[in-house]
Protein backbone atom coordinates (compact mmCIF):
# COMPACT_ATOMS: atom_id res chain seq x y z
CA UNK A 1 0.00 0.00 0.00
CA UNK A 2 1.36 3.37 -1.04
CA UNK A 3 1.36 6.16 1.61
CA UNK A 4 -0.92 8.71 -1.00
CA UNK A 5 -3.86 6.16 0.51
CA UNK A 6 -6.77 8.04 3.22
CA UNK A 7 -8.08 5.75 5.89
CA UNK A 8 -10.98 4.63 7.02
CA UNK A 9 -10.84 7.78 9.94
CA UNK A 10 -10.29 9.99 6.65
CA UNK A 11 -13.38 8.92 4.96
CA UNK A 12 -15.67 9.89 7.68
CA UNK A 13 -14.15 13.42 7.31
CA UNK A 14 -14.09 13.82 3.40
CA UNK A 15 -17.82 12.71 3.59
CA UNK A 16 -18.21 15.19 6.11
CA UNK A 17 -20.93 13.60 8.18
CA UNK A 18 -19.68 12.84 11.80
CA UNK A 19 -20.92 9.07 12.08
CA UNK A 20 -24.03 9.03 14.50
CA UNK A 21 -22.76 5.28 15.59
CA UNK A 22 -19.34 3.81 15.86
CA UNK A 23 -17.49 0.76 16.45
CA UNK A 24 -14.04 2.77 16.57
CA UNK A 25 -14.15 3.10 20.19
CA UNK A 26 -14.94 -0.76 20.54
CA UNK A 27 -11.63 -2.16 18.52
CA UNK A 28 -13.23 -4.75 16.67
CA UNK A 29 -10.51 -6.48 14.86
CA UNK A 30 -9.51 -5.55 11.41
CA UNK A 31 -13.39 -3.95 11.07
CA UNK A 32 -14.70 -0.91 11.09
CA UNK A 33 -18.73 -0.09 11.25
CA UNK A 34 -20.32 3.29 11.23
CA UNK A 35 -23.71 4.75 10.65
CA UNK A 36 -24.14 8.31 9.84
CA UNK A 37 -26.82 10.80 10.46
CA UNK A 38 -29.44 10.82 8.52
CA UNK A 39 -28.78 13.48 5.77
CA UNK A 40 -30.92 14.17 2.70
CA UNK A 41 -28.37 17.09 1.15
CA UNK A 42 -26.94 16.24 -2.62
CA UNK A 43 -23.22 15.77 -2.70
CA UNK A 44 -19.88 15.35 -5.16
CA UNK A 45 -17.04 14.31 -4.70
CA UNK A 46 -13.82 12.77 -5.73
CA UNK A 47 -12.46 10.27 -3.17
CA UNK A 48 -8.79 9.31 -3.53
CA UNK A 49 -8.29 5.28 -3.09
CA UNK A 50 -8.56 3.95 0.60
CA UNK A 51 -6.12 1.96 2.35
CA UNK A 52 -8.74 -0.02 3.65
CA UNK A 53 -12.06 -2.17 1.58
CA UNK A 54 -15.31 0.12 2.05
CA UNK A 55 -19.02 -1.48 1.98
CA UNK A 56 -21.73 0.84 1.59
CA UNK A 57 -24.81 -0.08 2.53
CA UNK A 58 -27.88 2.47 1.87
CA UNK A 59 -30.94 1.84 4.45
CA UNK A 60 -32.95 4.52 3.05
CA UNK A 61 -35.71 5.36 -0.11
CA UNK A 62 -34.94 4.76 -3.00
CA UNK A 63 -32.51 7.40 -4.39
CA UNK A 64 -30.32 8.38 -7.79
CA UNK A 65 -26.90 8.15 -7.50
CA UNK A 66 -23.84 8.53 -9.97
CA UNK A 67 -20.76 6.57 -9.68
CA UNK A 68 -17.23 7.13 -11.84
CA UNK A 69 -15.73 3.75 -13.03
CA UNK A 70 -13.60 3.78 -15.86
CA UNK A 71 -13.91 6.73 -17.02
CA UNK A 72 -17.54 5.95 -17.82
CA UNK A 73 -20.88 7.30 -15.47
CA UNK A 74 -22.72 4.86 -14.05
CA UNK A 75 -25.96 6.01 -12.64
CA UNK A 76 -28.46 4.03 -10.61
CA UNK A 77 -31.41 4.19 -8.84
CA UNK A 78 -30.47 3.09 -5.25
CA UNK A 79 -32.75 0.54 -3.29
CA UNK A 80 -33.06 0.08 0.33
CA UNK A 81 -30.72 -3.17 1.02
CA UNK A 82 -28.84 -2.36 -2.00
CA UNK A 83 -24.58 -2.43 -1.83
CA UNK A 84 -22.04 -0.54 -2.86
CA UNK A 85 -18.62 -2.03 -2.69
CA UNK A 86 -15.05 -0.11 -3.46
CA UNK A 87 -11.83 -2.25 -3.01
CA UNK A 88 -8.92 -0.68 -1.32
CA UNK A 89 -6.86 1.41 -3.79
CA UNK A 90 -9.17 1.94 -6.16
CA UNK A 91 -10.45 6.20 -6.37
CA UNK A 92 -13.95 6.69 -6.90
CA UNK A 93 -16.28 9.89 -7.75
CA UNK A 94 -19.81 10.20 -6.38
CA UNK A 95 -22.81 12.39 -7.43
CA UNK A 96 -26.12 12.47 -5.44
CA UNK A 97 -29.15 14.89 -6.19
CA UNK A 98 -31.09 15.90 -3.04
CA UNK A 99 -33.69 13.47 -1.53
CA UNK A 100 -35.03 11.73 0.74
CA UNK A 101 -33.06 11.39 4.46
CA UNK A 102 -30.73 8.55 4.47
CA UNK A 103 -28.33 6.92 7.16
CA UNK A 104 -26.17 4.85 5.06
CA UNK A 105 -23.67 1.79 7.21
CA UNK A 106 -20.24 1.67 6.10
CA UNK A 107 -18.08 -0.92 6.84
CA UNK A 108 -14.48 -0.59 6.41
CA UNK A 109 -12.09 -4.07 5.83
CA UNK A 110 -8.79 -4.40 6.31
CA UNK A 111 -6.90 -5.91 3.20
CA UNK A 112 -4.72 -8.30 5.61
CA UNK A 113 -8.09 -9.65 7.06
CA UNK A 114 -9.47 -10.96 3.40
CA UNK A 115 -5.75 -12.38 2.91
CA UNK A 116 -6.00 -14.25 6.35
CA UNK A 117 -8.90 -15.76 5.15
CA UNK A 118 -7.77 -16.48 1.45
CA UNK A 119 -4.12 -18.01 2.80
CA UNK A 120 -5.93 -20.43 5.60
CA UNK A 121 -7.88 -21.88 2.42
CA UNK A 122 -4.57 -22.31 0.54
CA UNK A 123 -5.19 -19.65 -1.85
CA UNK A 124 -2.49 -17.51 -3.56
CA UNK A 125 -3.93 -14.12 -1.73
CA UNK A 126 -1.40 -11.82 -4.05
CA UNK A 127 -3.63 -13.31 -6.85
CA UNK A 128 -7.15 -12.27 -5.62
CA UNK A 129 -8.71 -9.17 -5.76
CA UNK A 130 -12.28 -8.06 -4.64
CA UNK A 131 -14.37 -6.45 -7.16
CA UNK A 132 -16.19 -3.17 -7.46
CA UNK A 133 -19.89 -3.62 -6.97
CA UNK A 134 -22.51 -0.56 -8.05
CA UNK A 135 -25.79 -1.02 -6.46
CA UNK A 136 -26.32 -4.73 -5.76
CA UNK A 137 -29.34 -6.19 -4.08
CA UNK A 138 -27.77 -9.40 -1.63
CA UNK A 139 -30.28 -10.58 0.96
CA UNK A 140 -27.61 -12.57 2.71
CA UNK A 141 -24.96 -9.51 2.47
CA UNK A 142 -27.70 -7.23 4.14
CA UNK A 143 -28.15 -9.98 6.65
CA UNK A 144 -24.81 -10.00 7.86
CA UNK A 145 -24.58 -6.29 7.82
CA UNK A 146 -27.60 -5.83 9.81
CA UNK A 147 -26.16 -8.31 12.42
CA UNK A 148 -23.01 -5.83 12.82
CA UNK A 149 -25.32 -2.85 12.77
CA UNK A 150 -27.34 -4.83 15.43
CA UNK A 151 -23.90 -4.85 17.87
CA UNK A 152 -22.85 -1.69 16.97
CA UNK A 153 -26.43 -0.44 18.33
CA UNK A 154 -26.15 -2.29 21.74
CA UNK A 155 -22.84 -0.70 22.18
CA UNK A 156 -21.13 -4.23 21.91
CA UNK A 157 -22.94 -6.33 23.99
CA UNK A 158 -22.30 -9.76 22.21
CA UNK A 159 -18.20 -9.07 22.36
CA UNK A 160 -15.13 -9.58 20.63
CA UNK A 161 -15.81 -13.14 19.86
CA UNK A 162 -19.38 -12.12 18.31
CA UNK A 163 -18.16 -9.60 16.23
CA UNK A 164 -15.05 -11.53 14.84
CA UNK A 165 -17.21 -14.23 14.10
CA UNK A 166 -19.87 -11.80 12.14
CA UNK A 167 -16.44 -10.39 10.47
CA UNK A 168 -15.21 -14.08 9.41
CA UNK A 169 -18.47 -14.82 7.61
CA UNK A 170 -18.65 -10.95 5.88
CA UNK A 171 -15.24 -11.53 4.64
CA UNK A 172 -15.95 -15.39 3.42
CA UNK A 173 -18.96 -14.17 1.66
CA UNK A 174 -16.73 -11.19 -0.06
CA UNK A 175 -14.56 -13.85 -1.49
CA UNK A 176 -16.97 -16.15 -2.33
CA UNK A 177 -19.24 -13.50 -4.62
CA UNK A 178 -16.77 -10.23 -5.14
CA UNK A 179 -13.91 -11.44 -5.77
CA UNK A 180 -11.22 -12.73 -8.94
CA UNK A 181 -11.38 -16.09 -7.29
CA UNK A 182 -12.65 -19.06 -9.32
CA UNK A 183 -11.76 -21.87 -6.89
CA UNK A 184 -14.36 -22.84 -3.76
CA UNK A 185 -13.10 -21.44 -0.47
CA UNK A 186 -13.17 -24.97 1.57
CA UNK A 187 -11.73 -26.03 5.17
CA UNK A 188 -12.57 -29.91 4.21
CA UNK A 189 -10.35 -32.48 4.89
CA UNK A 190 -8.61 -30.37 7.57
CA UNK A 191 -9.50 -31.22 11.55
CA UNK A 192 -8.97 -30.29 15.11
CA UNK A 193 -6.65 -32.70 16.95
CA UNK A 194 -8.24 -34.36 20.51
CA UNK A 195 -5.48 -32.14 21.85
CA UNK A 196 -6.00 -29.06 20.61
CA UNK A 197 -10.04 -29.15 21.15
CA UNK A 198 -9.58 -29.77 24.48
CA UNK A 199 -6.54 -26.95 25.08
CA UNK A 200 -9.28 -24.48 23.48
CA UNK A 201 -12.13 -26.23 25.44
CA UNK A 202 -10.31 -25.46 28.43
CA UNK A 203 -9.09 -22.04 27.83
CA UNK A 204 -12.61 -21.29 27.52
CA UNK A 205 -13.93 -22.15 30.53
CA UNK A 206 -10.68 -20.52 32.45
CA UNK A 207 -11.49 -16.94 31.20
CA UNK A 208 -15.65 -17.49 30.79
CA UNK A 209 -15.59 -14.04 32.44
CA UNK A 210 -13.15 -12.13 29.85
CA UNK A 211 -14.19 -10.93 26.67
CA UNK A 212 -12.98 -13.28 24.48
CA UNK A 213 -12.25 -12.92 21.01
CA UNK A 214 -11.45 -15.38 18.25
CA UNK A 215 -7.79 -14.29 17.49
CA UNK A 216 -7.23 -15.01 21.32
CA UNK A 217 -9.11 -18.33 21.01
CA UNK A 218 -7.07 -19.64 17.78
CA UNK A 219 -3.93 -18.50 19.07
CA UNK A 220 -4.17 -21.25 21.85
CA UNK A 221 -3.33 -23.88 19.76
CA UNK A 222 -2.04 -21.28 17.28
CA UNK A 223 -3.51 -21.18 13.95
CA UNK A 224 -5.51 -19.19 12.49
CA UNK A 225 -8.85 -17.59 13.49
CA UNK A 226 -10.82 -18.62 10.37
CA UNK A 227 -9.28 -22.27 10.66
CA UNK A 228 -10.48 -22.19 13.98
CA UNK A 229 -14.12 -21.00 13.58
CA UNK A 230 -14.31 -23.31 11.27
CA UNK A 231 -12.91 -25.95 12.67
CA UNK A 232 -14.40 -25.67 15.91
CA UNK A 233 -17.80 -25.84 14.64
CA UNK A 234 -17.04 -28.83 12.59
CA UNK A 235 -15.58 -30.55 15.70
CA UNK A 236 -18.19 -29.02 18.58
CA UNK A 237 -21.55 -28.93 15.93
CA UNK A 238 -22.11 -25.28 17.15
CA UNK A 239 -19.70 -22.17 16.55
CA UNK A 240 -16.86 -20.89 19.17
CA UNK A 241 -19.38 -17.58 20.02
CA UNK A 242 -22.71 -19.84 20.45
CA UNK A 243 -20.59 -22.42 22.55
CA UNK A 244 -19.14 -19.69 24.76
CA UNK A 245 -22.63 -18.05 25.37
CA UNK A 246 -23.83 -22.26 26.24
CA UNK A 247 -21.20 -22.30 28.66
CA UNK A 248 -21.83 -19.04 30.50
CA UNK A 249 -25.53 -19.93 30.86
CA UNK A 250 -24.42 -23.42 32.69
CA UNK A 251 -22.33 -21.65 34.65
CA UNK A 252 -24.29 -19.30 35.61
CA UNK A 253 -27.25 -22.09 36.41
CA UNK A 254 -24.98 -24.09 38.93
CA UNK A 255 -24.53 -20.73 40.61
CA UNK A 256 -27.86 -19.47 40.70
CA UNK A 257 -28.68 -22.74 42.59
CA UNK A 258 -25.05 -22.78 44.94
CA UNK A 259 -24.68 -19.46 45.85
CA UNK A 260 -26.34 -16.56 47.10
CA UNK A 261 -24.82 -13.92 44.83
CA UNK A 262 -26.96 -11.23 43.20
CA UNK A 263 -28.01 -11.78 39.75
CA UNK A 264 -26.11 -8.98 38.57
CA UNK A 265 -22.88 -10.33 40.20
CA UNK A 266 -23.73 -13.43 38.45
CA UNK A 267 -23.42 -12.37 35.26
CA UNK A 268 -20.46 -10.81 35.57
CA UNK A 269 -18.30 -13.42 36.88
CA UNK A 270 -19.40 -15.81 34.25
CA UNK A 271 -18.64 -12.84 31.22
CA UNK A 272 -22.26 -11.13 30.46
CA UNK A 273 -22.06 -7.63 30.34
CA UNK A 274 -25.50 -7.18 32.49
CA UNK A 275 -27.99 -8.73 33.98
CA UNK A 276 -30.29 -8.42 31.37
CA UNK A 277 -27.62 -9.46 28.48
CA UNK A 278 -27.38 -12.85 30.75
CA UNK A 279 -31.67 -12.90 31.26
CA UNK A 280 -31.70 -12.65 27.29
CA UNK A 281 -29.41 -15.81 26.88
CA UNK A 282 -30.78 -17.72 29.58
CA UNK A 283 -34.43 -17.83 28.37
CA UNK A 284 -33.14 -18.59 25.09
CA UNK A 285 -30.97 -21.46 25.52
CA UNK A 286 -33.21 -22.91 28.62
CA UNK A 287 -36.56 -21.30 28.53
CA UNK A 288 -36.54 -20.10 31.78
CA UNK A 289 -35.41 -16.94 33.79
CA UNK A 290 -32.51 -16.92 36.33
CA UNK A 291 -35.07 -16.11 38.96
CA UNK A 292 -36.95 -18.90 37.94
CA UNK A 293 -33.91 -20.94 38.49
CA UNK A 294 -33.27 -19.89 41.62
Amino acid sequence: MTSNLISSLDLSQRLNKAPALSSRQMNWNGILVEQCNDSSSSFEMELPALADHWLNLHLGHPAPLIQRRDDRLHESAIQKGDTILVPAGQPSYWHRHEGDSCAPLHICLKPELIAQVAETSNLNSDRIDLINCFSKHDLQLHNIAMLLLAELRSGGIMGQLYAESLTQVLVIHLLRHYSTLTQPITFEGRNLTRTQLQRAIDYIHAHLDRDLSLTELASVINISPTYFASLFKQAMGISPHQYVIQQRVEQAKLMLKKTDLAIADIALQVGFSSQSHLTQQFKRLTGMTPKQVR
